[in-house]
C-alpha cells in the first residue's frame, strides 16, 4: 500500500496539534501505522532549529534567516523521516509543513512567493501531501486560547495585522488547491472538528484501499 501523507495547519491557537495528535492515535488504534511528526522539530536537528526560531529572545532574527531555518528543518525532516515512512508504506501525520511556510513567511512577512516556492521544492525533494486540514478561526479567538494555557513563543508576540495576513493567506492557498486543502470551522467544538476530519480521512483511506 502506498503511504498516506496528512498535514494539520492554521494560526496560533486553532487546535490544529491536539487534532493530530488524536487523529493519529485513532489510526493506530484501527490497526494503521501513523506517524506523528511535526515541522519544525521533527528531527534531532529540527529539535534545535525549533528552539532557534520560537525562542522570544531571537526577535531580531532576519526574515530570509528564518525562512531558510525552517527549509533547513523540512529538508532534513522529508529526507530522515517523511519519505522512508510513505515508502514503507505508513501513514504521516504532521503538524504544519510547506503550507505553513507559504502562509507565514510568504503572506505574513512578505517574502516573495517565488523564491519561496523555488526553495520549498529543493526542501521537500518531491514529497507533497496529500491531504490537509486548515483549521480556520479568527485571530483574536485563537490567540486569547493560547493564552489560557500560558502558551507564548516568538510568534504569539506578533502584532495582530500579522495573524492577520497569516491566517488570510492559509484561505487563498485552501481556494487554489480545494482537492488537496480542506478548511475546517475550528471554533466548532473539539469533538465536532474530530469528528468531521476523521470522517474524511477514514473515506480517504477506503477510496485509496
Amino acid at each position: 500500500m502506498k503511504g498516506l501523507f496528512v498535514t494539520f495547519e492554521g494560526i496560533e491557537g486553532s487546535g490544529k496539534t491536539t487534532i493530530a495528535k488524536r487523529i493519529s492515535e485513532h489510526l493506530n488504534g484501527e490497526g494503521h501505522n501513523a506517524i506523528l511528526t511535526r515541522e519544525p522539530g521533527g528531527t534531532e536537528i529540527g529539535r534545535e532549529i525549533r528552539r532557534l526560531l520560537l525562542d522570544p529572545e531571537n526577535s531580531g532574527i532576519h526574515p530570509v534567516t528564518e525562512l531558510l531555518l525552517y527549509f533547513a528543518d523540512r529538508s532534513e525532516h522529508v529526507r530522515k523521516v517523511i519519505s522512508p515512512a510513505l515508502k514503507r508504506g505508513d501513514i504521516i501525520i504532521c503538524d504544519r509543513f510547506s503550507d505553513s511556510t507559504l502562509a507565514y513567511q510568504g503572506f505574513g512577512r512578505g517574502i516573495d512567493i517565488d523564491m519561496l516556492n523555488d526553495l520549498d521544492r529543493i526542501a521537500r525533494d518531491g514529497v507533497k501531501p496529500d491531504l490537509t486540514f486548515v483549521l480556520d478561526l479568527d485571530v483574536r479567538t485563537g490567540l486569547g486560547r493560547n493564552v489560557l494555557i500560558n502558551k507564548s513563543d516568538r510568534f504569539e508576540m506578533e502584532e495582530i495585522a500579522f495573524h492577520e495576513r497569516v491566517r488570510n493567506g492559509y484561505l487563498r492557498i485552501a481556494e487554489q488547491e480545494p482537492d488537496r486543502i480542506r478548511v475546517i470551522d475550528a471554533l466548532q467544538p473539539l469533538d465536532s472538528v474530530w469528528e468531521e476530519i476523521r470522517v474524511i480521512i477514514e473515506s480517504y483511506l477506503d477510496n485509496a484501499g
